[in-house]
């Protein structure tokens, strides 16, 4: 018989997993998500970048691939904001023309980390993306 905590560990194991599968970089560009909390929003920086030939994200203006443990100082094309993921999802699939992302498994992801940067503005808690 599975506890809840056994069961919240399985589920937090199988999530690790699917974190860690291939997936194809969107050309449309990519989203860093944080929370303000003295503003009490869920934020999400857009940037653009280029896919090499290897899918490596690229730098669109150097062509260099962009490290991933690295911090690197580009400016965002948009800065996007909303109190609750719902509100955020709005401005970016629907009102913003034309729409910044162009991979469906793209926009899920931004859905789920919205929904849990929610809960972590609510619950005062740490957010960190995935």
């Amino acid at each position: 018989m599975l506890t809840t905590n056994s069961l919240a560990e399985e589920r937090a194991a199988l999530d690790d997993k699917l974190s860690n599968r291939y997936i194809e970089l969107d050309p449309a560009g990519y989203f860093l998500i944080y929370v303000d909390r003295e503003a009490g929003l869920i934020c999400a920086k857009h940037y653009s970048n280029l896919i090499n030939d290897k899918g490596l994200a690229c730098d669109p203006e150097t062509g260099e691939p962009l490290p991933c443990n690295v911090k690197v100082e580009r400016a965002p094309t948009a800065v996007f904001t909303g109190r609750t993921a719902k509100e955020l999802c709005i401005k970016i699939f629907e009102e913003t023309k034309p729409c910044p992302l162009s991979y469906l498994d793209h926009a899920a992801y931004l859905g789920r980390e919205f929904v849990r940067a929610e809960i972590a503005l609510l619950n005062d808690q740490d957010y960190v993306q995935d």
